[in-house]
Order: C-alpha cells, then structure tokens, then sequence
C-alpha cells in the first residue's frame, strides 16, 4: 500500500514549514502511526507529532454540469529540531 501520496505545496503549507511543519496529501486508509514511520524511512528524518485532516468532498459546478471534488486525508507532519525535507 502506498502510503505518501503527495506533498501539499500551498501558501498555508509554506508558511508551516518555518515551524517545521510539512504537510501530505496520504492514503485515506493509513493511520498516525503509519504514516510516521514511512516519513521517517524516505526522508531519514526524526518525527515528532503527525495530526491527520480528513478533506471532505466539495461541490463543484462547471456550466450545467454538478459534481464532487475527491476526498482525501492530509497529514501535518512535525519534525524534530534540525530536520528538514526537500521536495
């Protein structure tokens, strides 16, 4: 099961990262624990807190035309002091 997704580069995400805070879009399957050691194992780096956001869906219009965006988890990641993740 692939765990890590992707990141989630937005202004609020890039602002997080002078807390040492990183953020990923992660399987909705995948639990706090999970999610840690597969951080740790790709990057080599030391988490410290992971809290986990479930995104709901979202209606969306495009002309006459109703759908749903898709639902999916994010995960705020907290690193230990001098960790840090390039991507």
């Amino acid at each position: 099961m692939n765990i890590i997704l992707a990141p989630v580069i937005t202004e609020k995400s890039e602002a997080l990262k002078a807390n040492n805070v990183y953020v990923f879009k992660v399987s909705k399957k995948a639990n706090k624990t999970q999610i840690k050691n597969e951080i740790e194992k790709q990057f080599n780096v030391k988490v410290v807190n992971v809290n986990t956001v479930n995104a709901v869906q979202k209606k969306r219009r495009v002309g006459r035309y109703t759908g749903l965006t898709t639902a999916y988890k994010k995960a705020y990641v907290k690193l230990a002091e001098g960790s840090s993740i390039e991507y």
